[in-house]
């Protein structure tokens, strides 16, 4: 079984604890990320689950069996890392039997089984390469093999796709869900990247400063995020938020006096408040939130308009095509669902978190 279940884990070097008690229950066969930017703790907790680090506190088990003390080659798991770590002076062939031999597995077994694993992966005529040879992907490829050769209880991936370019990771997400769905074991993904988390996993965790933020489906922490790190850190482009006060329940005040009705009031009955609308949740209509257009990018499919309202730049992402011009004044309204109101706190900066991880 390929059950994992994280308890109150911990982690601290010294006087300085980065994971701060963090539980995760996963299930046989489920694919799970652990998003966040830089220094969240989502691969310092992988390492942990491998073995490569030791838990300071709270409990790992696999299995149903507890790998607080046992080795990591005894933990039935293997793992893909970031920068392939394949032998340069092996073969594909080599590199992905390599454990195998380690483990004295027959010669037979172990050349069924990465004949099987190369065929799945499309690496059968690379058999006989270096991996100098081999080009990024097929590298990747290759650091996959050697991992499912092993017919592990659970994979885990420590940002495999973060050196290639951005259409070999578009086809190499594709290839790891696919494998993901053939193979069906259990699967436990680092990135920093929202987009691979949303569009690989069955569930993801969202980590910020070695707590939790959320976890869920990835659509449930898209409709419904749970605090304003979550809403800023996943969608692409990020969410809009504008920050005020809330006066009669329904109307925003911002700072320089700009007023802007919401389509519904706040539940919890705040004062002071942060109002956000994903790019694409915006409407262009007749009434609604005055806004300045800056910048019209089209590209085809949709076009992406950038506008200030009361001195706020918005984003704003239209199916299709607009004849929109810049320093023109639209009106923008949402749906009152799709209008998330969070206490008002300062907003993540994205593209810092994103930069830095």
């Amino acid at each position: 079984m390929g059950t994992v279940q994280i308890r109150d884990a911990r982690k601290s070097y010294g006087s300085v604890e980065v994971l701060h008690g963090v539980s995760i229950d996963i299930e046989d066969g489920e694919f799970v990320a652990l998003v966040g930017p830089s220094g969240c703790g989502k691969s310092t907790l992988l390492r942990m689950i491998a073995g490569l680090e030791d838990i300071t506190g709270g409990e790992i088990s696999i299995g149903g069996r507890v790998v607080n003390d046992v080795a990591p080659k005894d933990r039935d798991i293997a793992m893909v890392f970031q920068n392939y770590a394949l032998y340069p002076h092996k073969n594909v062939r080599e590199n992905m039997g390599f454990a195998l031999r380690q483990r004295r597995v027959p010669r037979a077994e172990i050349e069924e089984r990465v004949n099987e694993a190369a065929r799945i992966l499309g690496l059968d005529h690379l058999l006989g390469r270096k991996p100098r040879a081999l080009s990024g992907g097929q590298r990747q490829r290759v650091a996959m093999g050697r991992a499912i050769v092993r017919d592990p209880n659970v994979f885990l991936f420590d940002e495999p796709l973060s050196n290639l370019d951005a259409k070999l990771r578009v086809q190499m997400r594709s290839e790891i869900k696919e494998l993901h769905q053939r193979l069906k074991t259990t699967t436990i993904y680092v990135t920093h990247d929202q987009i691979e988390a949303m569009t690989l996993a069955d569930r993801v965790v969202v980590l910020n400063g070695g707590v939790i933020e959320q976890e869920g489906p990835p659509l449930e922490l898209y409709d419904r995020p749970a605090s304003l790190f979550v809403a800023a850190f996943i969608g692409s482009p990020p969410m809009n938020f504008l920050e005020g006060d809330l006066v009669d329940n329904t109307r925003l005040v911002m700072s320089d006096g700009t007023k802007l009705d919401l389509p519904a009031g706040d539940p919890k009955g705040r004062t002071r408040i942060t109002v956000g609308v994903r790019p694409e949740h915006f409407e262009l209509s007749e009434t609604g939130w005055p806004a300045t257009v800056s910048v019209v990018e089209p590209t085809g499919s949709e076009t992406q308009i950038t506008a200030r309202l009361a001195g706020k730049v918005v984003r704003v992402l239209v199916r299709g095509r607009t004849t929109v011009a810049p320093g023109e004044t639209i009106h923008l309204s949402a749906a009152p669902d799709l209008v998330h109101i969070f206490d008002a706190a300062p907003v993540p900066e994205v593209a810092e978190m994103e930069d830095a991880a």
